[in-house]
């Protein structure tokens, strides 16, 4: 199917009426647990605390490259758990995934991970940068095909998924990692960087010449809501040459007009056309806070990217991992307590 047909609009069961009762699944563990951690620096009175979601909720809607109707529920995940993805429609086997840069196994179209017997799951980017965005440290992620469905491209319905389920404090202190010294990454022309910050910040630059793209760049500190209200609406895009040679390999056979900008030549083919004059490099910087996520961990630096993309993300997370000089895991408190990541989006109370 051209992406030029819309698909038909029943985006209505993508995230309406998406609530669900589940039975919550343990979590595991994740790696380097044996990294010290520099206890709560600046001993204020506030101590930033794990969240998760207060009760399941579910979605469902078309995967990008497959075009089959996938189901997708979050459920509430237990403290210091962090994501994890379980294949539901995986009989035997591990059907466990977890959200790590080290089971990344594909970044060429999308961030796909996989596990060591071969189960895998895609387009993980813009369901990790909505946990992300919204403060989400630990959750479960039941899903019944090989990728996250796209739904409108963009990390919006993930974030009303968060809204409508509701958020909690765990007991736990939130983990962060907190970068020591600058790491940098190269391909050709693209690079992309971490540096030492006293809060989570990303500065992308892109560059498409000849296009209606052309060179856009944008500078956002990820606190007190920026990302829901800045980031979260931005669509993936790609331009119409490329689309139909994807669909003509039999990939991206359920993207649509209804869940991707499509630019050819110097027009916006999508019917009301950008939601952001610069909705080219927020969606990518919107990548970039989904792809950093896999560090298992929120993390306070500072950003830098030029033409990145899936691949240098990954590469970046495992330059960074191979230094135990350049990170540490701590927590936050006091004054830095205000930078912590939380989507605007208020959390019940830890029960003590």
């Amino acid at each position: 199917m051209s992406i030029l047909n819309r698909r038909k609009a029943d985006g209505k069961d993508n995230v309406q009426g998406t609530k669900q009762a589940i039975t919550n699944c343990d979590g595991v563990m994740g790696k380097q647990d044996d990294k010290n951690t520099k206890e709560q620096r600046g001993q204020g009175p506030m101590v930033v605390h794990q969240r998760t979601l207060k009760r399941p909720v579910s979605c469902s809607g078309p995967g990008l490259h497959s075009g089959e109707t996938v189901s997708l529920t979050l459920i509430p995940g237990e403290p210091s758990s962090g994501i994890i993805f379980k294949r539901t429609d995986i009989d035997e086997g591990d059907c466990l995934i977890p959200a790590s840069w080290d089971r990344v196994v594909d970044t060429r179209l999308c961030t796909v991970l996989g596990n060591a017997d071969g189960v895998t799951v895609g387009t993980v980017e813009h369901l990790m940068a909505a946990l992300a965005g919204c403060g989400i440290d630990n959750v479960m992620v039941e899903i019944d095909g090989p990728e996250v469905p796209i739904m409108d491209g963009s990390s919006a319905p993930f974030v009303f998924l968060v809204e409508c389920a509701g958020v909690v404090e765990q007991k736990e202190a939130r983990r962060v990692i907190r970068i020591l010294k600058p790491i940098t990454v190269e391909d050709g022309d693209a690079t992309a960087s971490l540096k030492p910050a006293d809060r989570l910040s990303f500065d992308v630059e892109i560059e498409f010449t000849g296009t209606l793209v052309s060179h856009q760049s944008l500078n956002i500190g990820l606190v007190n809501g920026t990302f829901c209200k800045e980031l979260a609406q931005a669509r993936t895009f790609g331009f119409l040459h490329e689309v139909e040679a994807l669909q003509a390999a039999g990939l991206a056979k359920g993207g649509s007009l209804d869940n991707a900008i499509v630019v050819s030549g110097d027009k916006v083919l999508n019917e009301g056309g950008l939601r952001y004059d610069d909705e080219f490099v927020r969606h990518k910087m919107l990548d970039a806070v989904g792809d950093l996520y896999l560090a298992g961990v929120s993390i306070m630096g500072a950003f830098e990217g030029v033409r990145c993309g899936h691949k240098l993300n990954n590469a970046l997370l495992h330059e960074l991992f191979a230094d135990d000089d350049a990170w540490c895991y701590d927590t936050i408190s006091g004054d830095e307590a205000g930078a912590a990541v939380d989507g605007g989006i208020w959390a019940q109370p830890a029960v003590a």
